[in-house]
């Protein structure tokens, strides 16, 4: 084999790994995580592989702005938007937590084109387990 030929081999091989990596998933998972303090939006694979994810604070808001509805909605399309790559278009809805931006990242989700196939709440709820902190003084 000569040494041009050796070349265009590897960059064969290159592309097909390329390739291999931008697979086609139309359908997935789509994590919500919404805290008092930001919403992470992370949608996977049926098999729990990340495709993309985005947050409250990595779409660009800061401090308090980050836990309010309108920026879990940004980073739920900033997210919707990346898998687009992938082909993503149904997804299975598991939200925690107790954060303003729950019901709001789901409609970001659904307003960029993604529908939803169901939505569960994986909130843990204590079943009188440990002890709660000591109310906060105002």
């Amino acid at each position: 084999m000569s040494e041009p030929n050796k070349k265009e081999e590897a960059k064969k091989k290159a592309d097909l790994k390329k390739r291999a990596r931008k697979r086609a998933v139309p359908e997935g998972i789509a994590y919500v995580h919404a805290s008092y303090n930001n919403t992470i939006i992370t949608l996977t694979d049926p098999a729990g592989d990340v495709i993309a994810w985005s947050s409250a604070g990595a779409s660009g808001f800061k401090g308090a702005r980050k836990a309010t509805p309108y920026a879990a909605q940004v980073a739920a399309e900033n997210a919707a938007e990346k898998s687009k790559i992938y082909g993503l278009e149904r997804v299975h809805v598991y939200v925690k937590g107790v954060g303003t931006g729950r019901e709001q990242a789901i409609r970001g989700l659904v307003g960029n084109g993604i529908d939803l196939i169901s939505i569960n709440d994986m909130t843990p709820i204590p079943h009188n387990g440990c002890r709660k902190k000591k109310q906060r003084r105002t």
